[in-house]
C-alpha cells in the first residue's frame, strides 16, 4: 500500500570497536602483520609485488609455518595481503639493486658476500601498518575491508595448479584457452554471500546458527519455482557445492565466515563432486556448515553499500527526525523497528518527553498510502517516551487521525478524565490499523483474529465501518471478506466494499 520496502533486512552491527578488534584478530590479517613488521631494505620481490621464492622459507619460518609446500603458500597468501592492503610498500624493480648481504630479522642473508647483485623488487613498511596500531577503530576497519577485496580476489580466481598446461615457458598464462570468467565467478560469490547475509537476518532465518553449504548452493541454482530438482539441477548444486568449499576456506582465514569444510572423504574420486546430502539431519555437517560472523556481516553490508545497494543497519536512524524515523522503519521486522526506535528516543537525551511525543505524533499524521503504518510505530515509539508526555497526547483528542491512538495510549498509562471518543473515530481507528497491518504483511492468523475480534464486537459493524472517511476503507473491507472465516461474515464485508466504493465515487 505504501512506499518502496528497503531490499534487505536491517542488520545489527556491534560497536565499531568491537568490529576492529576482531578484524585485528582475523588470522589472515595477523599473519600479514608480522611480515609487515619483519620486511626490511633486503626483502626481495618480484615485479608483482611477490615474495621470490628463496624469501618465502625465511617468512614462513617467521610465522611459526611448517617448512613446506603449505607453509610456503600461507605466507606467500599474507604476503599478499600485506602489499594489497598497503601494509608494505613495494619499491620499483628498476630501481632496487642489493648490496648489502645483511640477514633481515628472521631473514635469510641477501646478495653475495656484498657483491653487487640484481634483483626484482624491495620492499618497506607501509602507511596502513601505522593505522592498525595507533589509528581509529573505523582506520582499522578501512584497511580490513581492504583486507576483504583482496580475500574476495583471491576467492574468485582460478586455481592455476589445474593448468599448469596453459603456463608459458616466460610464465604467462594463456586466458584465452583458460575456462574462466572474473565477472561470472565475481557474481556467483557476491550472490551466494548476499544470500547468506539475508538468511543469517530474516525472521525465522538461522540466525547465529550455520547454515548447510548444499541449502546455500541451490539457492543459487534451484529456481524458486522448481519442484522436485531434477539430475543436471542436482549435479549443478554438487558442483557449486566444491566450488564454495573452495571459496569459504580462502575467506575464513579473513574473518568474514566460520566454515565447516566439506568432508574430504565424501569425494569418492579425485575432482568429484558429492552427492546431494540424504538421510538423517545429522550427516549435513559433512556437507560442509558456513556462518557469517559479526565482521562477515559488516562486510557484506560495506560492499553492499559500496555498489548502491540499500542495506539499512539498526542505528542509521538514531539521528534523524520523527518522519525520517517513522518512514525508516515502516518495513522493518518488530524487533528491528523496537530496537531502532529505542535508539532513537534514547539519543533525544533526557529532554522533553511532551516534544518528543508532539514531534512523533506530528510525523504520524496524513492520508496517503504510508500514513497507517507511521501510526501503527507511532503508538510503538509513544510506548517509550514515559508518562511525561502525557500533555502532547491530551492535546490530539479532538484530532480524527490522532485521537484514537492517543486515547489508546492514555488508557494504557492509567490516565484518568479521558472523554470517550466519538463513534466514528472508533471505527476509523479500526479501519486504520487494519490498514497497517495489511501494509506491514502481518501474520495470517493474527490478521485473521483481528478481523473476527472486530466484527464480533459490534453486530452492526458492516453497516457502520463502509461509511468511515478513510481512504484505506474499501481495501480493507476487501481483506475482511477474504481473512473472515465465516462466508456469510465475508460475504457481507465485500458487499460492504462495493457500498465504499460507490460512496467515494458519488
Amino acid at each position: 500500500m505504501s512506499a518502496e520496502r528497503p531490499t534487505l533486512p536491517p542488520v545489527r552491527l556491534p560497536a565499531e570497536a568491537e568490529l576492529a578488534r576482531d578484524a585485528l584478530a582475523a588470522p589472515l590479517l595477523v599473519r600479514a602483520v608480522r611480515l609487515a613488521r619483519w620486511a626490511g631494505p633486503g626483502t626481495r620481490v618480484g615485479a608483482g609485488g611477490e615474495l621470490v621464492e628463496a624469501q618465502l622459507p625465511a617468512a614462513a619460518e617467521h610465522l611459526g609455518l611448517p617448512a613446506d609446500e603449505d607453509g610456503a603458500a600461507l605466507a606467500s597468501e599474507a604476503w599478499r595481503l600485506a602489499v594489497d592492503t598497503g601494509l608494505v610498500d613495494v619499491t620499483d624493480p628498476e630501481d632496487t639493486e642489493d648490496t648489502s648481504g645483511a640477514v633481515e630479522d628472521g631473514g635469510a642473508p641477501f646478495g653475495d658476500g656484498g657483491t653487487t647483485e640484481a634483483v626484482e623488487g624491495t620492499a618497506t613498511q607501509g602507511v596502513s601498518l601505522a593505522l592498525l596500531t595507533g589509528g581509529s577503530p573505523s582506520d582499522v576497519l578501512s584497511v580490513w575491508l581492504d583486507g576483504l577485496e583482496a580475500a574476495f580476489a583471491d576467492a574468485t580466481a582460478p586455481v592455476f595448479d589445474d593448468f599448469a598446461d596453459l603456463v608459458g615457458e616466460d610464465g604467462s598464462v594463456d586466458f584465452g584457452a583458460l575456462d574462466w570468467d572474473p565477472e561470472a565467478e565475481a557474481e556467483f560469490l557476491e550472490g551466494v554471500l548476499g544470500n547468506l547475509y539475508v538468511l543469517t537476518l530474516s525472521e525465522g532465518g538461522p540466525g547465529d546458527d550455520p547454515v548447510p553449504l548444499p541449502a546455500l548452493a541451490a539457492s543459487m541454482i534451484v529456481p524458486d519455482d522448481m519442484g522436485e530438482p531434477t539430475d543436471d539441477i542436482l549435479e549443478q548444486v554438487s558442483e557449486a557445492m566444491m566450488r564454495l568449499d573452495d571459496q569459504f576456506r580462502v575467506l575464513e582465514p579473513i574473518g568474514i565466515v566460520e566454515y565447516h569444510p566439506v568432508d574430504e572423504t565424501l569425494l569418492f574420486e579425485e575432482g568429484e563432486a558429492p552427492a546431494a546430502p540424504v538421510g538423517d539431519e545429522d550427516d549435513v555437517s559433512r556437507y560442509g556448515m558456513v556462518r557469517l560472523t559479526p565482521l562477515g556481516l559488516y562486510g557484506i553490508r560495506s560492499r553492499m553499500l559500496e555498489a548502491g545497494v540499500d542495506a539499512p543497519a539498526i542505528g542509521d536512524l538514531a539521528d534523524k527526525d520523527a518522519p525520517a524515523l517513522l518512514d525508516g522503519i515502516a518495513y522493518y521486522p518488530e524487533a528491528a523497528a523496537q530496537a531502532e526506535i529505542g535508539l532513537w528516543i534514547a539519543g533525544r537525551g533526557d529532554g522533553d518527553a511532551v516534544s518528543t511525543a508532539a514531534d512523533l505524533l506530528a510525523a504520524a499524521r496524513g492520508d496517503d498510502e504510508g500514513a497507517p503504518l507511521r501510526r501503527l510505530h507511532c503508538q510503538q515509539a509513544l510506548a517509550l517516551t514515559g508518562p511525561g508526555a502525557e500533555p502532547a497526547l491530551r492535546a490530539v483528542l479532538g484530532d480524527p487521525e490522532l485521537g484514537g491512538l492517543a486515547r489508546v495510549w492514555l488508557a494504557e498509562h492509567g490516565a484518568t478524565d479521558v472523554p470517550a471518543p466519538p463513534e466514528s473515530m472508533v471505527f476509523w481507528l479500526a479501519v486504520d490499523t487494519l490498514a497497517a497491518q495489511l501494509d506491514a504483511d502481518g501474520e495470517m492468523a493474527e490478521l485473521q483474529g483481528l478481523v473476527e475480534g472486530l466484527v464480533g464486537r459490534d453486530g452492526d459493524f458492516f453497516d457502520q465501518v463502509w461509511r468511515v472517511d478513510h481512504p484505506a476503507t474499501a481495501e480493507v473491507l476487501d481483506a475482511m471478506g477474504r481473512l473472515h472465516g465465516d462466508k456469510k461474515t465475508a460475504k457481507e464485508a465485500r458487499k460492504a466494499a462495493f457500498k465504499a466504493r460507490s460512496r467515494v465515487g458519488s
